[in-house]
């Protein structure tokens, strides 16, 4: 099958939703490819499956939960958003976002009581926290759940979603998805703002 027509018919077509960026640009991303696996709790965000097995999200879903986690965030001190990464393709995009709207992050190994043990010298205390993968990020969400803070979740099909207050379905695996997720956010936490983003969504992609 020619993979462009495969693409196309991920896309669910809704003439009457206007999204933020070309749902061509989503598609173009692989925003919308899952995993062949998927949990109960993100069945809601599937939009069908493909016959090689794999879950393919609705990325109105995902424009959708663009915009809410925008309006949330950006309700929030900067600086006391904190991002995290532990997943490779998303250091550089979840840097980028920090660097675009004045957050803070961490990527790369997460150190046990960052959030809880006011001893260690990496000890900090946000408001609320952004995790490129809930699974990955586990250590993240649950001393973010033992302190009471609300957690964003970049949420692919296979991820379990118990402990994350608002999901943002989307391949979190890949290098383009990612930078795009991420300028995305940033976009819309400036512009609820009423500020505009400096930096192109390619200047938040991760190099090869």
């Amino acid at each position: 099958m020619d993979d462009s027509i495969d693409i196309k018919n991920d896309a669910k077509q809704d003439t009457g939703y206007e999204s933020i960026i070309p749902q061509d640009d989503y598609l173009t991303a692989g925003i919308h490819i899952g995993t062949q696996q998927k949990t109960k709790e993100m069945m809601r965000f599937v939009y069908r499956v493909r016959t090689d097995g794999l879950y393919v999200l609705d990325i109105q879903a995902t424009d959708q939960r663009i915009r809410l986690a925008a309006k949330m965030l950006a309700k929030y001190n900067p600086k006391r958003i904190l991002v995290v990464s532990a997943r490779q393709y998303g250091h550089y995009p979840s840097e980028m976002f920090a660097k675009a709207t004045g957050a803070s992050v961490i990527t790369g190994r997460f150190i046990p009581g960052t959030l809880t043990n006011p001893k260690l010298k990496v000890f900090i205390e946000p408001d609320v926290l952004v995790v490129t993968d809930p699974g990955g990020d586990s250590q993240a969400v649950n001393e973010a759940v033992s302190i009471g803070i609300p957690v964003i979740g970049l949420s692919d099909t296979n991820n379990s979603t118990s402990n994350v207050e608002l999901v943002i379905p989307t391949n979190n695996k890949g290098r383009k998805a990612l930078a795009l997720i991420y300028w995305l956010l940033a976009k819309q936490v400036l512009s609820e703002k009423g500020d505009t983003i400096n930096y192109t969504v390619e200047e938040f992609e991760a190099e090869l």
